[in-house]
């Protein structure tokens, strides 16, 4: 067991790790621009010394952080130690037990074989492994498909033996026994449930499809395109943290030996560095067909980081591998995991093309809670100084001629000019909170701009003049005559 007193004695943040990320579209000197921002750096400042406190207050053994915009990897630091024993302190090269992350690898390598036309979502699983004979919750539920093992709507059992508490986990062939034996908990699609033995099989889909093991192809069509030199699996590899567990009422903490996730790995078996992470966040805001450092196309993202699944509090859910969440009014997409003496967290956002990632060598370290404060302070603050300036269309003075009153069959939109801009209300509605914005597009054309998509959204909004009056406007393909001046 090992006491925080000895933490506590020799925490002390490490210095900054510069890593690069392959691709980058900032050039060397915008990159320095953006890394050395007086915001940047400021809210740098304050989040170490955030976390500072956070490891000396709360005996946290070690912590590697880091915040990717878009294709580079702009700041990554080292907190407290790898190995407290040794007095190894964290750096960019210390490897951790990536846990439940593993689950992104596993849901890529299915979207990869859906790309070439391997695998279908929707196919039950057991067209791919005929032995797959859970009992149902329901003897008239339909058979569980792939994409409910890859969104945790299928229903199955959280895991499938103690391993979680022996530390011993499953072989393949033992897991094959053992799901025989498993009653699902609730019928596909009822709720969110996660399950780490419905990822389990989904890595067994991989390599009955592939003819590979699940390691060997994640290796071969992720880690290699990415250029993962130091991930793993299942390897008590040089570099790895020394994990440890909870902090107990008496302060100590126990250390964790290596565990192997034998037959779980597709769930759970995951070894990266924050490096590594790092290109796997950044491959996630890249366009195009797959292909070189592309691990997916676009339209494989767009599936992946969309709501599929949510739970029954509808502030987060599920995409496909991606964990989802709704947070002060912005949605953020990636996902925790937690091993025997690791937690570990990635987050970003896809709009602002920002990511974060959170590693820790201990067990109650809480890094989502740390991926957000991070996100709030360092990432929003370099996804300020980062944004280009899109070119606006100059405000035309004469456009406040388009401000009045228009109806239709089906209501009143009024025009109202503020300062230099155009907004749209609906004047009998009991508030005006979330005006439609006009956005010019040049030519007395417009862009519609709303919140919500139940209007036109995104459409050219355009009016009609006859003998130098406005008559009417065009939003779409709907119109609205023009009543008032």
């Amino acid at each position: 067991m090992l006491c925080v007193r000895t933490v506590l004695s020799k925490v002390a943040a490490v210095g900054l790790l510069i890593i690069s990320v392959t691709n980058s579209p900032l050039s060397s000197a915008q990159t320095e621009d953006v890394s050395q921002d007086p915001e940047v750096q400021g809210q740098i400042r304050l989040f170490s010394a955030w976390l500072d406190g956070q490891i000396a207050y709360r005996g946290l053994p070690g912590i590697v952080v880091a915040v990717v915009a878009n294709q580079e990897l702009l700041w990554s630091k080292g907190f407290g130690f790898a190995d407290i024993g040794k007095n190894v302190v964290m750096s960019g090269d210390t490897k951790f037990r990536m846990a439940s992350h593993s689950k992104l690898f596993t849901a890529t390598a299915i979207m990869q074989l859906r790309e070439q036309g391997k695998i279908r979502l929707d196919d039950p699983v057991s067209e791919y492994l005929p032995w797959f004979k859970v009992q149902p919750k329901d003897l008239q539920d339909p058979p569980i498909t792939v994409e409910q093992l890859l969104t945790h709507s299928s229903g199955l059992p959280r895991e499938a033996g103690d391993h979680w508490s022996s530390l011993d986990f499953p072989t393949k062939e033992e897991l094959r026994s053992i799901i025989a034996l498993r009653q699902a908990a609730y019928s596909p699609e009822v709720r969110w449930k996660y399950s780490n033995l419905a990822y389990t099989i989904a890595g067994m889909i991989v390599e009955e499809v592939t003819g590979e093991t699940w390691s060997e192809y994640i290796r071969q069509n992720i880690f290699d395109p990415l250029d993962m030199t130091s991930s793993s699996v299942d390897l008590d590899v040089i570099g790895l943290a020394q994990g440890y567990g909870r902090r107990m009422p008496d302060n100590s903490r126990a250390i964790v030996p290596f565990v192997d996730a034998r037959g779980m790995a597709a769930a759970t078996g995951l070894t990266s560095t924050v490096g590594d992470m790092a290109k796997f966040v950044s491959a996630q805001f890249r366009k195009g067909s797959r292909g070189e450092n592309r691990i997916l196309s676009t339209a494989s993202l767009r599936e992946m980081h969309r709501v599929r699944m949510l739970e029954n509090n509808w502030s987060q859910g599920n995409g496909i591998g991606f964990a989802v969440s709704r947070i002060d009014n912005e949605s953020y997409i990636g996902h925790g995991g937690g091993y025997p003496g690791f937690t570990t967290g990635t987050l970003f956002h896809l709009d602002s093309k920002i990511g974060v990632i959170v590693l820790t060598n201990t067990n109650d370290s809480h890094p989502g809670d740390i991926a957000l404060r991070l996100m709030k302070s360092v990432g929003n603050a370099i996804a300020t100084a980062s944004k280009v300036s899109e070119e606006k269309v100059k405000w035309d003075s004469s456009w406040q001629r388009f401000a009045g009153l228009y109806r239709s069959p089906w209501g009143d939109s009024q025009v109202v000019l503020l300062n230099e801009r155009l907004v749209i209300i609906a004047p009998n509605r009991p508030n005006f909170d979330h005006p439609i914005k006009l956005t010019p597009l040049g030519d007395d054309l417009f862009h519609l701009d709303a919140v919500t998509g139940g209007s036109a959204v995104g459409e050219v909004v355009r009016f009609v003049e006859e003998s130098g009056q406005v008559v009417r406007m065009i939003t779409g393909d709907s119109y609205s005559e023009r009543v008032s001046n």
